[in-house]
């Protein structure tokens, strides 16, 4: 097995965090990978794995080996893409991480990146805030979409290309409220504070997503404290468990907007205190762009594109 092999199951083996689903990965059996493993201590002269009953992570010399790996596959991507492309067709991979709550625009980019560029293969990840950034510093991800006020605060160098800005919606089915909720509820259409709504039987994401973060301080600074009476860490589930009318959900407009028609779903703005979030594209700020990268970093700062965005996004504004 050749070195390049070896570094890619060494990644692959960072990520999955198992021997076996590393291997089922990169599509070979557990022995060979630990094989490939092994042979590569062996050229380095050093341990790189830790090696117990189950996999338990790489020594420090393995976790220099890691960075350097990464770098490298990152730069024979590179290669082969300009290689494999012409300056007007770029040809290759393009692995993109998205919070959830932006899956419905990270979905929309790639296949309009795709139909535009039929050589790029674009990949959407559902991520987790923290996992997008650490994607993007580790070289896993090509580009993250994702909240970008935590960038500041984290000292964060990546390079943001704005997108939208989140607003924040009470959701329910689109008919009378169950009687326990007519007194708390107000009509369909209109805004609702943020302490009403904390009154009302919510379906919120886990507290583990930055969105729960926004949404809980929120409340916070309407006063008021939210026990949801369900959590979920699925989009999907968010709204559908308020389709089923017995809960009511917190959403962004790009949820609302996809999701509402086919379910049936009424968006109530909510206010006091207005919560306004910006979105973006995340990149590395001192890496040198594949052309994958590029072409997706022109189509995320196109105007067209941007003016759809932000209709999608904010529709129900």
């Amino acid at each position: 097995m050749n070195l390049l092999g070896s570094l890619k199951y060494l990644v692959a083996l960072d990520e999955h965090r198992h021997f076996g689903r590393a291997a089922q990965a990169c599509h070979i059996t557990q022995p060979a990978l630990s094989n490939a493993l092994r042979a590569m201590e062996k050229e380095f002269g050093c341990a790189i794995v830790l090696r117990g009953r189950s996999y338990v992570g790489l020594t420090p010399e393995g976790q220099r080996v890691l960075d350097s790996a990464r770098r490298m596959l990152r730069e024979h991507e590179r290669l082969r893409q300009d290689l494999d492309s012409g300056a007007d067709n770029p040809r290759g991979a393009l692995k993109i991480g998205c919070i959830p709550t932006a899956m419905p625009i990270a979905a929309r980019f790639a296949a309009r990146l795709q139909a535009r560029h039929p050589g790029i293969t674009p990949a959407v990840l559902s991520l987790s805030s923290p996992e997008i950034e650490a994607g993007l510093e580790n070289l896993s991800l090509d580009i993250g979409l994702g909240y970008t006020e935590r960038l500041r605060a984290l000292g964060l160098h990546l390079r943001v290309v704005p997108q939208y800005t989140e607003h924040y919606f009470l959701v329910r089915r689109r008919e009378p409220a169950p009687a326990q909720q007519a007194a708390l509820a107000p009509p369909f259409g209109a805004a609702i504070r943020w302490a009403d709504a904390s009154r009302l039987p919510l379906c919120l994401l886990t507290p583990d997503m930055h969105n729960r973060t926004l949404v809980d301080g929120a409340f916070a600074a309407a006063g008021v404290a939210v026990q949801p009476v369900m959590e979920t860490n699925s989009i999907v589930t968010l709204a559908l468990s308020a389709a089923n009318g017995v809960v009511c959900s917190v959403m962004p407009g790009a949820l609302v907007a996809a999701f509402r028609d086919q379910h049936g779903l009424e968006a109530l703005p909510l206010i006091r205190p207005e919560m306004r979030t910006p979105v973006g594209f995340m990149v590395q700020a001192s890496d040198q762009p594949s052309r994958t990268l590029n072409a997706a970093l022109a189509l995320a700062q196109e105007p067209a594109w941007l003016g759809q965005v932000t209709a999608n996004a904010g529709a129900l504004i």
